[in-house]
């Protein structure tokens, strides 16, 4: 789960003088170990930078709050004492944990925070030359699982149950920063804008003009081929892809998105995106649903009041759940 790999969203704006009073202002920065775009509407250069600013600053907030690299950080104080004692953490954090076990439950393990305790025994940099046994597989997943994972409400703490077991936020971590930084700028009087954490986008309000913004579902083998472009309001997108990290066994293709519960790989799905209200929910459900496959996965996601899925399989061929109508967007 952890080095999951991003499509690039396209989407459709101007940056130029628009003929109102209002332009689009964006910026593009390295942050969280990801390409960030964050685009502002505003009246000003000097405003939009300022509202950019604003949104970097919230952004690294999070990934010291969050990262499990970061020596200094609550995340790595509760993977440090693994087996050993509870950890008091902010409530910020402690209720970001609790809403990804209660994903984790919703999805049957599909998604679990707990999967960095996974050994690497999967290498996609095209140095293995053979699968790894039974054996291996099975006791690459022992220290996982989020029901070992202990919150003490009362207290504020996280406690892991296990020796050595590790959380990370790999794959949901993005998607809450989006979500903060968009929070954040509304809350200042942002008008409209779209943050875009490496393919977790979050997007409010519209363009100066009043048109709404536009993002495109692309052709995982082809990025300059277009399936269909559909307009955002409110929205946060993610779309997740595993096509260029892989390998290849007895004619099966095992991508490096792994399923926590069994520390077997993905199979049959090339891309998914999820369209939902906020990323992080976004985020994680992306992710899962690679772990379930295509039926089970549009099943899931049919389920979900508010949520919406696009799917293209291994042979390139495309799935929507229920609601989504792709031919009035071609």
């Amino acid at each position: 789960m952890k080095n999951k790999h991003y499509i690039a969203l396209l989407l459709v704006f101007c940056a130029s003088n628009w003929g109102f009073s209002q332009e689009v202002y964006k910026r593009s920065i390295k942050l969280m170990g990801s390409g960030f775009d964050i685009t502002v509407v505003a009246n000003s250069p000097k405003e939009g930078n300022n509202y950019i600013d604003i949104a970097i600053n919230e952004i690294s907030r999070i990934e010291k709050l969050i990262s499990s690299w970061d020596a200094n950080s609550q995340t790595s104080s509760i993977n440090r004492n693994s087996g050993i004692k509870p950890v008091k953490v902010d409530a910020e954090l402690f209720q970001l944990i609790e809403r990804a076990i209660k994903i984790s439950k919703l999805t049957n393990g599909a998604f679990d925070i707990s999967y960095a305790s996974m050994d690497k025994i999967w290498k996609f940099d095209g140095s293995m030359t053979q699968m790894p046994t039974k054996e291996e597989i099975q006791k690459s997943v022992e220290k996982v699982g989020y029901q070992n994972i202990i919150l003490d409400k009362a207290n504020q703490t996280v406690f892991l149950k296990r020796e050595g077991m590790k959380i990370g936020f790999g794959a949901i971590g993005k998607g809450y920063a989006a979500d903060k930084a968009k929070a954040l700028l509304q809350e200042i009087g942002v008008i409209a804008g779209i943050i875009n954490a490496s393919g977790d986008l979050n997007a409010w309000g519209k363009q100066p003009d009043g048109q709404d913004w536009m993002v495109a579902i692309v052709n995982p083998l082809n990025k300059e081929k277009v399936f269909s472009w559909l307009p955002i309001y409110n929205t946060a997108v993610v779309t997740s892809g595993n096509y260029e990290k892989y390998v290849l066994f007895n004619g099966v293709l095992y991508s490096h998105i792994i399923d926590p519960r069994t520390g077997y790989p993905s199979t049959g799905i090339l891309s998914v995106s999820i369209f939902t209200e906020n990323a992080e929910l976004a985020d994680a459900l992306a992710t899962s649903i690679f772990v379930m496959g295509v039926d089970v996965g549009l099943d899931f996601i049919n389920q979900l009041k508010g949520v919406e899925c696009i799917i293209i399989d291994k042979n390139n061929k495309l799935h929507t759940s229920k609601n989504i109508n792709l031919s009035q967007f071609n």
